[in-house]
């Protein structure tokens, strides 16, 4: 390193290269790839009589990094960490520092909240220190994670199967998927009906809902006093018959109503995600994954590298008065004067939230999607698309709707039926940010909108022309989906909404959880290890108390509260007592999980029972390890019913697992043979064309690998899971997952450089 030059850091490679143009010959940019040191592998790493000291090791790979840092540390004037500016960012520059420092150097905190030019360089120009508060806060989270990994998991070992994991929050967001499948499950559809008339008035026809018979209010079950529902179809033709005669009808009410919609927040993690999932169908994953690039730089025209989107992993809705002004003289410039509120738009924190930097917004309002759609792939410019929309709308004027409320009532007072209609008068902040049928309120029964004639007036005369009945069932509460169960987890105040695409997707890798359509569905194994962790952890895995815990965390962010006490009560008063009343009950555990059958093992002749596996549930012999006797349980008594039809005759797939994964299967077989592999999409372009996405597939003879969406125009393929991180050595566009008994690496296919997984949650045998 030249003389006067200073060391700044930063963890990938992507951020390096960008951050490198606006730097100039002051600085050498390098980058850590990530977290340098974690807890060991092989052991807790806690030193809990000692006030939960917690023991890091390099990470297998990083000895190379850290040698390259330690060497330019010496040389240079001072080191400058830019890591990212939340918890694990701060975690991981502080253990730089803790390794830099026999170079006895100066070292200084930045902040990159945009990778813009000026943002850099104003970051550079107010350097800080590292906070320990957030370490300490982001060090009490691994420790707990830890605790929980290591001293609950063997108790699923030892009930169900070796390699299963429980997770401090990761089992709460399972508990809630399946309390929703119980809920379905138990759930008891009631049928009623509902009545349709058709008016005809002065300026047309109307159709409207009977709403009330008497004084007694018509629609779906309901316990309301005063409420009844039609149950049947000779109930509900019994009152509409009696409606048609008990002409002629009125306008009694007629109610006109100015009503404004407020445009929404600018981004957070958890509502971006929401809304990629609604809108554009991305899993949480991908959407984080396609943020950190806009986050970390786009080479746009002429090769300059600029970060499109600031940081985002917030849980922020405020945004700097120069953003506001930039994108009010915006609005006022393209779309005119009559879209600008007078007063620019401040948005209220949410409870407990944060707000330790802005809600996720451009770097610059002007940079609008259509001027750098060329520089970014299809995936990368509707995200950009709708954090630039989004934020544009965010500062714009409500959109207002004329209601109308219509009430016709029989002359006899005895029937009435109600109708609404909404026109948008004017369309304010959805001239940019338009309504989405996924994020609309769902409409209570009998609010149905419908084309309202002209002229209406109070008083009218109308004319009951026809009635039509309609047969409803009333339906379970509807299960998750990735935006719904994001929802839940940020309203219940589980975990942070930086974790929530690592907790969904670590759901799914595990198997505890599958996607039918878009929808979260616990599987047999997610039940059975919900049900031990609720049944003998119950105070542990609760909701509420996780939700503490991560108050807890808060606390220690802000000073509020000590390190070791937090952890101490964590331990002593929670997990410590539910691990004692356990341990004398692991038998008994262990037994539930075993069915018994009146079967009898060919080999020995000891009655057959049937135990859960790796590839599913087994039938074995009661007498092992004396006999080994095994077979898997018929792929008919493992299947799942789903939503999807099937393409050659409708009836509903069954999804189905063999020991070569799981399948799709007509429910008619065997009149309809009809069959097709179960895949699931990743967050990982693909390395090969870099448009389709890869997919988990199997060959015929049950093989699992990995190929490409557009397949057969793009022929990637590999027969291990190909991950989304860079190599560190020879720059490889994605390394691989390779697993073995013990642990899981991940080695480049180019130069066989191998790393251990960043931020990993398998838990090994200590």
């Amino acid at each position: 390193m030249s003389e006067g030059k200073s060391l700044l850091i930063v963890e990938s490679p992507a951020k390096a290269r960008t951050i490198s143009k606006y730097v100039g010959d002051r600085f050498l940019v390098k980058a850590s790839l990530g977290h340098v040191k974690n807890l060991p592998e092989s052991e807790l790493g806690v030193d809990i009589e000692k006030g939960f000291r917690p023991r890091y090791v390099t990470i297998r790979g990083k000895q190379a990094v850290l040698k390259e840092l330690k060497r330019l540390a010496r040389e240079a004037e001072a080191v400058y960490v830019a890591t990212d500016p939340d918890r694990e960012g701060e975690a991981i520059a502080w253990h730089i520092a803790q390794e830099l420092r026999a170079a006895q150097k100066p070292v200084y905190r930045v902040l990159f909240y945009e990778i813009t030019r000026q943002a850099v360089q104003a970051a550079l120009q107010e350097p800080g220190q590292i906070n320990e508060r957030l370490v300490h806060s982001q060090q009490a989270r691994r420790v707990m994670d830890r605790l929980v990994g290591y001293l609950i998991s063997p108790v699923l070992w030892k009930a169900i199967y070796r390699g299963l994991s429980a997770g401090r929050v990761q089992s709460v967001a399972l508990r809630l998927i399946c309390e929703r499948e119980q809920e379905i499950g138990e759930f008891q559809p009631r049928e009623y009906w509902s009545v349709l008339g058709r008016f005809a008035l002065p300026g047309g026809h109307l159709w409207a809902r009977l709403h009330r018979v008497g004084s007694e209010w018509i629609g779906p079950p309901s316990e309301k006093k005063g409420h009844r529902h039609l149950p049947d179809e000779a109930t509900a033709r019994r009152e509409a018959e009696s409606a048609l005669q008990a002409g002629p009808y009125r306008v009694a009410h007629l109610e006109r109503r100015r009503l404004k919609r407020q445009p929404p927040p600018p981004f957070t993690t958890s509502t971006l995600q929401q809304a990629a999932s609604n809108r554009l169908g991305f899993t949480a994953a991908r959407t984080m994954a396609i943020a950190q690039q806009l986050y970390e730089g786009i080479e746009l025209e002429g090769g300059e590298p600029v970060g499109l989107i600031t940081y985002m992993r917030t849980d922020s809705t405020r945004l700097s008065p120069e953003a506001v002004e930039a994108a009010r003289a915006y609005i006022a410039e393209h779309f005119g004067l009559q879209y600008v509120p007078k007063q620019p738009r401040q948005y209220a924190a949410r409870q407990h939230a944060q707000d330790a930097h802005e809600a996720i917004r451009p770097t610059d309002v002007r940079r609008d999607p259509e001027s750098v759609k060329r520089f970014l792939s299809p995936d990368q410019y509707r995200l950009y698309e709708l954090i630039w929309q989004r934020f544009v709308a965010c500062q714009m004027v409500p959109a207002e709707f004329e209601q109308v409320s219509v009430d016709l009532e029989s002359a006899d007072g005895r029937y009435g039926f109600r109708a609404t209609g909404s026109r948008v008068e004017f369309r304010g902040f959805l001239l940019v940010y338009g309504e989405h049928e996924a994020e609309k309120e769902p409409l209570e029964e009998g609010q149905e909108e419908s084309p309202l004639p002209e002229g209406l007036a109070q008083g009218q005369s109308a004319q009951l022309e026809a009635v039509e009945l309609k047969q409803h069932f009333t339906k379970p509460p509807p299960r998750y989906t990735e935006a719904t169960l994001v929802k839940a987890l940020e309203e219940k105040g589980i975990g942070r909404p930086s974790t929530y695409a690592t907790i969904l997707s670590t759901l799914r890798e595990r198997g505890y959880v599958q996607m039918e359509g878009r929808k979260f569905v616990a599987t047999e194994l997610g039940l059975q290890v919900n049900d031990i962790l609720v049944r003998h952890f119950p105070e542990f895995f609760d909701v509420s108390f996780t939700a503490r815990m991560e108050a807890d965390l808060d606390r220690i962010a802000s000073g509020e509260a000590d390190y070791e006490t937090i952890l101490r009560t964590f331990y002593y008063d929670h997990l410590l007592k539910a691990l004692e009343a356990t341990r004398a009950q692991l038998e008994e555990i262990r037994s539930r999980q075993i069915q018994q059958t009146s079967e009898r093992c060919p080999k020995c002749g000891r009655p057959l029972v049937i135990r859960p596996g790796r590839y599913g549930r087994f039938y074995a012999c009661s007498g092992f390890p004396a006999c080994r006797y095994g077979r898997p349980v018929a792929d008919s008594e493992e299947a799942i019913p789903t939503e999807k039809p099937c393409p050659e005759c409708g009836a509903p797939l069954l999804l189905r697992r063999s020991r070569y994964g799981r399948f799709y299967s007509c429910s008619r077989y065997p009149d309809c043979r009809y069959k097709e592999p179960y895949v699931e999409e990743s967050a990982l372009l693909c390395p090969q064309c870099g448009q389709g996405r890869i997919l988990e597939r199997y060959t015929r003879r049950g093989r699992r690998f990995y190929g490409c969406t557009r397949y057969p125009e793009c022929t990637f393929t590999s027969w291990d899971r190909p991950v989304a991180q860079s190599c560190p050595q020879c720059g490889h566009a994605f390394l691989v997952e390779k697993t073995s008994r013990q642990k899981t690496r991940w080695v480049c296919p180019a130069c066989k450089a191998q790393r251990e997984p960043e931020q990993t949650l398998s838990i090994e045998n200590p």
